[in-house]
């Protein structure tokens, strides 16, 4: 079933979760595990993360420096059509423009499509860590509304190549991510905003937003969202902080702020178990919020870490 579906057929908040693929010669079934440590919960959703290839400088014997091109996390298309099949759930794999060329989105959408799943995220994805800016591979897209417009054509029976017959549309519900607190390379929020409009003007279903830790951030996104005319259900993304380090190392990462009590809670932690409580609780207290508030799904991110995701859940659903 489409999320779109999903969303608009159901009268309450639905329950969703995003997965990381594991590193390239991890066990295979620790994502299994995950998946049915949290499947008794009725997720109706599965997001699986993509990721890139990556630089590496690799120093030889002879202390000549070697440029290495690695994926460390891959199989995403591979493990989404197996969580789907295994477990009757659908799943959402992430597109990404960075670091495919539009000929290998299109062959990965047609893999999708012969599996079975017809939900997909569209992201720009990161730039390479060597680079300042996000540069798009050649015959790539340089940012999401490109490729939600391919998605679109394929919707539409148009492929890449224009002369093939009676081609066959391939009918993908997409949803493209929101910024509460901007992106991080848009110059105020303002732009981002009309950015996220060109996103749904293309074609997106709906918007999952970047992880935020004050539901007043979330709120007043959606209000502007509206007054934008963007009318797509947006829904929210909670990160669990199971981690103390996470008190300086997501503002950092994700351009977010963490609320002053937040902060000071986790200052107190004397290590990560404490930690782990400390944002576990608010989590909690987040989504009981945002239930109340009738959000579309309360989507969790991960992170490979799903003991914190099982104690939310369990005391919202």
């Amino acid at each position: 079933m489409n999320v779109i579906d999903i969303i608009n057929n159901s009268d309450k908040t639905v329950f969703s979760f995003e997965l990381l693929p594991p590193l390239k010669g991890s066990d295979a079934g620790k994502i299994y595990r995950t998946v049915e440590s949290l499947v008794d919960f009725d997720p109706k959703y599965i997001n699986i993360t993509t990721h890139r290839d990556e630089m590496v400088f690799i120093e030889r014997p002879d202390g000549a420096i070697e440029k290495r091109t690695v994926r460390k996390r891959p199989g995403t298309v591979a493990i989404a059509a197996a969580i789907q099949h295994k477990y009757n759930i659908p799943v959402v794999p992430h597109i990404l423009c960075g670091g495919f060329s539009k000929s290998e989105t299109e062959h990965v959408l047609i893999d999708l499509n012969f599996m079975g799943i017809n939900n997909v995220l569209a992201l720009r994805g990161d730039g390479l860590k060597t680079d300042h800016v996000f540069h798009p591979n050649a015959d790539g897209h340089a940012n999401a509304t490109e490729l939600v417009e391919q998605i679109i054509n394929l919707r539409g029976g148009k492929y890449l190549e224009s002369d093939l017959k009676n081609s066959a549309p391939l009918d993908f519900c997409i949803g493209v991510a929101g910024y509460p607190e901007k992106h991080f390379e848009a110059p105020n929020f303002e732009t981002d905003l009309d950015y996220l409009k060109q996103k749904i003007a293309a074609g997106a279903d709906y918007i999952v937003t970047q992880m935020f830790f004050d539901n007043r951030v979330y709120y007043d996104f959606v209000d502007k969202c509206r007054a934008a005319g963007i009318n797509v259900p947006i829904i929210p993304g909670i990160k669990p902080i199971n981690l103390k380090n996470q008190l300086t190392v997501l503002p950092k990462l994700f351009s977010i702020n963490l609320p002053q009590e937040l902060a000071t809670e986790l200052a107190k932690c004397k290590d990560n178990d404490d930690a782990k409580v400390v944002g576990t609780e608010w989590s909690i207290h987040q989504s009981k919020d945002l239930v109340a508030h009738n959000v579309p799904s309360l989507h969790i991110y991960t992170y490979g870490v799903s003991d914190n995701t099982q104690k939310i859940v369990k005391a919202i659903f």
